[in-house]
């Protein structure tokens, strides 16, 4: 038996016991059901990480609080530093493929697909950016807290409001600042990039007229393995799903990644309709995700230059 299992790799048996989330029967009574070491490894691991979450965000709410009241881009850098330490604790490596566009003097949206509440920090940690959520965000005990000192624009996507929240949008991309959006409206299960809804490319009518830049964003590896359909609900969040159960199970693991493909951008004005704006975006962003999902060599998609805004980096 020792030879054999000498001939399995460290990393394969490591991760097949990451794997088994069997509790032990420990035979003492029908309902004596006892942890394993392992299992109480990752529920310390768990307990670990959050406590790690709530010591960095109290320190990090007061040194952008301070940075919101300063002159410069410090509020934005903070806002980015927050998310990349959300990701260190939580233990979520974030590799990006491509470069973010510069805009050549021009503001930037970013446009993602959407399946978990850790695309915030997996994004936020790696764009200089503000992003844009639905209104409920807004009402959340400590994240519409974190979100407010992240200047975050809320929309409603209520058609009374819709004119109102376009503006507000527009009027911070001429403040200079770049937004991240999720056109599809909603998170998905992880395995499909869903329809994206033009009205949000409204946005890119007005002035000054910014770029679009697709984002595909893919979780990839757990337990250090490649994720299949089997191990995707680990991190898709959406539905009518609890917050806590689910960073409580996430929390858990190890070995995980998260793939950012930032695709080349796309130019509004070369498109007859924001219905084909869309249309191009959700291509962009379908196809690079499902060559992520199946572990397929991923390059950024041709947009509106002949290469990504600035070089290609992989981190």
């Amino acid at each position: 038996m020792a030879p054999v299992m000498q001939a399995i790799p460290r990393r394969l048996r490591r991760a097949s016991a990451e794997r088994s989330l069997i509790p032990r029967f420990s035979g003492e009574g029908d309902s004596a059901w006892v942890p394993t070491q392992r299992q109480v490894l990752r529920r310390i691991r768990a307990v670990i990480r959050m406590l790690g979450v709530l010591l960095w965000t109290p320190l990090a709410i007061i040194a952008q609080a301070l940075m919101l009241v300063l002159p410069g881009r410090g509020k934005v850098v903070m806002a980015r530093v927050y998310w990349a330490m959300v990701c260190r604790i939580l233990g979520l490596e974030v590799r990006v493929i491509g470069q973010p566009a510069s805009g050549r003097g021009r503001p930037v949206v970013f446009v993602s697909n959407h399946s978990s509440w850790l695309d915030i920090p997996a994004i936020g940690g790696r764009l200089d950016a503000c992003f844009v959520a639905k209104s409920d965000v807004a009402n959340w005990p400590l994240v519409s807290t974190i979100a407010r000192l992240g200047r975050t624009l809320f929309v409603s996507r209520q058609r009374a409001t819709t004119g109102r929240e376009r503006q507000e949008m527009q009027a911070r991309l001429a403040q200079g600042d770049n937004l991240i959006l999720f056109p599809e409206g909603t998170s998905s299960d992880g395995s499909r990039v869903l329809p994206f809804f033009s009205p949000f490319f409204a946005i890119a009518e007005g002035e000054p007229r910014p770029l679009i830049q697709p984002v595909s964003l893919v979780y990839d590896r757990l337990a250090g393995l490649p994720v299949g359909r089997a191990s995707r609900p680990v991190f898709a969040w959406y539905g009518d799903m609890a917050l806590a159960p689910h960073f409580w199970h996430l929390a858990q693991w190890r070995g995980m990644r998260a793939t950012l493909l930032l695709h080349t951008p796309l130019d509004p004005a070369e498109f007859a309709s924001r219905k084909a704006l869309s249309q191009a975006a959700w291509t962009a962003v379908a196809n690079g995700a499902a060559a992520l999902r199946q572990n397929r060599p991923a390059r950024p998609a041709p947009g509106s230059f002949p290469v990504p805004v600035g070089d290609t980096a992989f981190a």
